[in-house]
């Protein structure tokens, strides 16, 4: 396929189904954020300390959960657990919707922390796929800082290498060290925007940040 495409925890559900239906009939494998569900995972790590493996692979599966759910919803998507689904779901001109944990448990490609979430996730199945990876998220890309605080300034464009300073952004802690090792590159974008998203699989100019790792 083309495209591995993160659709944000942040976007679920309204902005994440609208996304996801103008995707099928694209070359397309669409990943989910773990939204609140993950973030919820993390609150009760933090109050009672659960190892990093049960953190790390509950947090996978409100993936699971999500993608379950934007599957429902979406005409034409399909829940898959394998590469092989994806192929033959995409070759029926359907949108493969992956439900990972399965597949991840397996693998085992990535550290157990909280530095690691469906971005680096979804990175990773884009490396492996030899795919283009697009995060869609709830804001326009990469900022200075937190976009809600003053004087935040929107990036166009910016290397992996100076991502590793920015720490959390938008995307999660070891996102730009992935990108580097993998010599890959991604676009960020607003997925309350599907006009935007699809500027960009069909190649032509949209709001986003571009990150080049190679």
């Amino acid at each position: 396929m083309e495209w591995v495409v993160k659709i944000g925890g942040s976007l679920f559900p309204d902005y994440a189904i609208n996304l996801a239906q103008e995707l099928v009939g694209e070359d397309v494998l669409v990943v989910c954020g773990g939204g609140s569900l993950a973030n919820q995972i993390r609150e009760y790590h933090e109050k009672l300390n659960f190892t990093p493996t049960a953190s790390h692979r509950t947090a996978i599966l409100c993936m699971d959960i999500l993608g379950q759910l934007l599957a429902d919803k979406v005409k034409g998507a399909k829940a898959v657990k394998s590469l092989e689904e994806v192929k033959t779901t995409l070759n029926s001109g359907n949108l493969p919707i992956l439900i990972p944990s399965l597949l991840l448990e397996y693998l085992d490609p990535l550290e157990h922390s909280w530095r690691v979430t469906s971005d680096s996730i979804a990175l990773y199945l884009s490396h492996l796929l030899e795919a283009k990876l697009l995060i869609t998220t709830n804001v326009d890309g990469i900022y200075t800082h937190k976009p809600s605080l003053d004087g935040a300034q929107f990036i166009k464009e910016i290397s992996g290498e100076k991502l590793l300073n920015f720490g959390e952004t938008s995307l999660d802690e070891s996102f730009a060290e992935l990108l580097l090792k993998y010599k890959t590159s991604a676009y960020v974008v607003n997925g309350k925007h599907p006009e935007r998203v699809m500027a960009i699989l069909e190649g032509r100019s949209s709001i986003n940040t571009f990150i080049g790792g190679d």
